[in-house]
């Protein structure tokens, strides 16, 4: 066996980030972390934005510690959240600390956009779901309101490719987080401008879009002096964490569906072409770009951000530990109210808690008795969402879906994958929980050669990962759930 390749895969999501070291020896990928921090919005002025510089600082600190440890990588390669940007002048410079998604200037702007474009030219434009924190309504907003900065801009960059440019020096926008922005066709893989002009969103700012597995340049001499490393390559994966996860899904064929469960759950199936189709539109699904040519009909749902946002609100009365929050809700009596993870008064609401109460109260159910039952409500109504997404992914796609791979960190949550194998009547394969760098890793190996197809990549991932599998378990009151959901 020949001696292992090495990259770092950098990936950063909305509540935290890791560097980690994927050694790929030509058969599996053996991943190990070199750092791991916090990550969230920061509140100025009455806005949510983004601590870059520091983000950026927690990457090369990452890279500090791989030269530290002895490793010499062959790349490294990074992936964020998606629809957040960053605006820079004609020198290159940062002109103002990047919003979060979750800011609310972009309240509103959904109907505003459709007031001047059709709701179905946009979707014809783009493919994309329609949500508030899509990138399109965020620049909008700019619009509305004047923003000096957009007034200035010289170069629009996506989160990734923005620190790509930091690594690197090259501006470009990798395509499978490009995709998420609702900015670009689908069919030309290209920015929708003559949309964008429709809604006076200025062009000039967009950089090229370049694929997923392209090798950016080199690490730029400042940087790697720095971190103590040779000029190695700065190489896109897929520059979107749900995408670099889905690259990473241990199975054969395409009769799966996968759930990337973190901060959201995103639901959803690869296909070769987009589903442009009335159905998609009406349902509100979206086709993100994937690897290889492919992409992901999917479904943003809320994920377990209801939960974050509740223990966090909670704890203002004391520690809460999430393992403690997990195994009473086991405990819990199943079958109690349903809500809709996606109401739009659970986007962003000050108290989680009290939202869902509300929530409760108004769609005529009684509210959970506790924090148990809330958690109980939280994960049963996701695995009832899923199984809405599912059952409409197999109609629109023309596709039987036996199977349900749950990545990331909600592989690990023992009762959401047990419920959503309950609730769908598929079984679930939870793991990796680390799809994501998985995925990061083996994108930057066929970057380089070492990797030929889409189908080379599950075949690792298959032998590098050994998923826990949940079988369903008949129970009639899901159905019953299920009509009290829709």
């Amino acid at each position: 066996m020949r001696a292992a390749l090495e990259f770092v895969a950098c990936d950063l999501g909305a509540e935290s980030g890791r560097c980690m070291l994927g050694q790929f020896d030509g058969e599996r990928v053996a991943l190990s972390e070199l750092s791991r921090f916090p990550n969230g919005p920061i509140q100025i002025g009455g806005s949510l934005h983004w601590d870059v510089l520091r983000l950026f600082g927690e990457i090369v600190g990452g890279l500090r510690r791989c030269a530290r440890d002895g490793h010499r990588p062959a790349g490294i390669g990074l992936d964020t959240w998606g629809v957040d940007f960053a605006l820079l002048d004609r020198a290159g410079n940062l002109l103002g600390n990047p919003y979060h998604y979750r800011d609310r200037r972009t309240q509103g702007m959904p109907d505003e956009a459709f007031r001047r474009v059709p709701r179905e030219d946009i979707f014809a434009a783009t493919g994309i779901q329609v949500m508030p924190i899509n990138t399109l309504y965020q620049l909008l907003a700019q619009v509305i309101h004047r923003d000096p900065q957009l007034e200035q801009a010289q170069a629009l960059l996506m989160m990734p490719d923005l620190l790509n440019f930091w690594l690197c020096g090259r501006t470009a926008c990798e395509f499978t987080d490009a995709t998420t922005s609702q900015c670009v066709d689908p069919r030309t893989r290209d920015w929708a401008t003559s949309l964008l002009q429709r809604l006076q969103i200025p062009t000039h700012i967009l950089q090229p879009i370049v694929p997923p597995a392209t090798v950016l340049g080199l690490l730029r001499s400042e940087v790697a002096a720095d971190a103590g490393l040779d000029a190695i390559p700065v190489i896109a994966p897929a520059c979107h964490d749900t995408a670099a996860a889905v690259a990473a899904v241990p199975a054969a064929g395409q009769d799966f569906a996968y759930i990337s469960s973190g901060t959201w759950s995103l639901v959803g199936i690869e296909s070769a072409h987009p589903h442009l189709t009335p159905a998609v539109l009406r349902y509100n699904f979206t086709n993100e770009g994937g690897v290889a040519g492919t992409f992901r009909l999917l479904k943003n749902v809320a994920g377990l951000w209801l939960v974050q946002e509740c223990r966090r609100r909670w704890e203002r009365d004391g520690p809460v530990e999430y393992a403690e929050l997990m195994r009473t809700a086991a405990e819990a009596p199943a079958f109690g109210p349903i809500i809709d993870p996606d109401h739009e008064q659970l986007l962003r609401p000050p108290d989680m808690p009290a939202a869902i109460r509300a929530a409760c109260r108004e769609s005529g159910q009684p509210e959970p008795a506790g924090r148990a039952a809330m958690v109980r409500c939280i994960l049963e109504s996701l695995a009832l969402k899923y199984r809405w997404v599912i059952d409409r992914l197999e109609e629109v796609s023309g596709r039987q879906i036996r199977a349900i791979h749950i990545l990331g960190g909600g592989s690990r949550n023992d009762l959401l994958c047990r419920l959503t194998a309950d609730a769908t009547g598929r079984p679930v394969y939870a793991g990796p929980a680390e799809a994501t760098a998985m995925g990061n890793t083996l994108v930057q190996a066929m970057a380089l050669g070492h990797l030929a197809s889409l189908a080379d990549l599950r075949a690792v991932a298959r032998r590098s990962a050994q998923p826990t599998v949940y079988e369903p378990r008949p129970d009639p009151r899901w159905d019953a759930a299920m009509a009290r959901l829709e």
